[in-house]
């Protein structure tokens, strides 16, 4: 497992390159740039503009404009943000925290009802709870995110205690250190709730169809020919095949944790990365742009080989080293 481990990380690394240049490129290849909008400002000279664009390489062609941005990460340097006039590590890093924090609520929020609503549907196929967790599944399913937001606002309108937006109240600084987890747990309800069910409407279906498929398996019905009991049959054989595939989703899931949650930040006015990637793409902002893009091809990464080791750990049946 621990040669696996190395050669995946081997092969990732052209992999993270690509992304890269990739975005580097298109970046570059759609019309102007940020500093278009300097040089409509009349308060900036034309040296203002040259000294910018001599300082941070834009000058140049664009292969050697992406090797020097190359060689500045591999420092730890990822650039400067002209739109926030401030380095790209200490932008992100300002507001990675707080998307950190909603996107992993919502990850355990949704895997928590995952699978026992998988398997409370399987067990009780085509009865009543199986057909109402199904009705349910549809209407998640259907309903678009940003409109379950503002569904959630406003039903928020009628109860006092549920914040209708932000991180954090406006006496979060004067609370206990209690009162300031209790605090920005009630700003996490609505987002949480608006990332978490339609996830959960979709893997419950896929978790109740795995776990009916391998229940209809031969070596199931031999293991009730040997009179085991019930328990012993869904809990130690079946549900452990049936997860198999929902490992492999969950390192997808762990991937998309920073990126998942950017509308979701917009729409409730969370203070996290998504305002900022909007608002880099939309003004150009190149190494902010890339400095995002970074981020998450290494969470990408590093959920993909996670879901690589959990399906080893728990399927006897992979052999890596071979």
């Amino acid at each position: 497992m621990r040669r696996y481990i190395l050669k995946r990380l081997l092969v990732f690394i052209p992999m993270l390159l690509g992304i890269t240049l990739l975005t580097f490129l298109f970046i570059q290849i759609a019309p102007g740039d940020f500093l278009d909008n300097l040089r409509l400002n009349p308060q900036v000279s034309p040296e203002t503009i040259s000294l910018y664009q001599e300082k941070f390489n834009l000058d140049k062609p664009l292969p050697v404009q992406y090797f020097v941005w190359l060689k500045n990460v591999l420092k730890g340097d990822f650039g400067y943000s002209f739109s926030y006039k401030a380095p790209v590590a200490k932008v992100i890093s300002s507001r990675a925290l707080n998307t950190f924090i909603l996107s992993l609520s919502s990850f355990i929020f949704t895997w928590i009802f995952v699978i026992p609503l998988g398997v409370i549907a399987a067990l009780n196929r085509n009865k009543f709870t199986d057909r109402f967790l199904s009705f349910l599944s549809y209407i998640g399913i259907s309903v678009p995110t940003f409109f379950l937001a503002f569904i959630l606002l406003y039903l928020a309108t009628f109860v006092n205690w549920l914040p209708l937006g932000g991180m954090r109240s406006v006496n979060h600084h004067d609370l206990s250190f209690i009162g300031k987890i209790l605090d920005i747990g009630r700003h996490l309800i609505i987002p949480t709730l608006v990332l978490s069910i339609g996830s959960i409407c979709v893997l419950q279906r896929i978790m109740r169809a795995n776990l009916l498929e391998v229940l209809g398996s031969s070596y199931i019905l031999g293991a009730k020919a040997r009179g085991l009991s019930k328990f012993r049959i869904l809990y130690i054989h079946a549900l452990k095949n049936a997860l198999n595939p929902m490992i492999t989703i969950f390192g997808y899931q762990f991937s998309a944790l920073l990126s998942g949650a950017a509308l979701t930040e917009i729409i409730i006015g969370w203070p996290g990365l998504g305002v900022v990637m909007l608002d880099a793409v939309r003004s150009q902002d190149l190494y902010l742009v890339m400095g995002s893009m970074v981020m998450g091809a290494v969470f990408l990464i590093v959920g993909n080989l996670l879901a690589d080791v959990m399906l080893a750990y728990f399927d006897p049946r992979i052999r890596y080293d071979k």
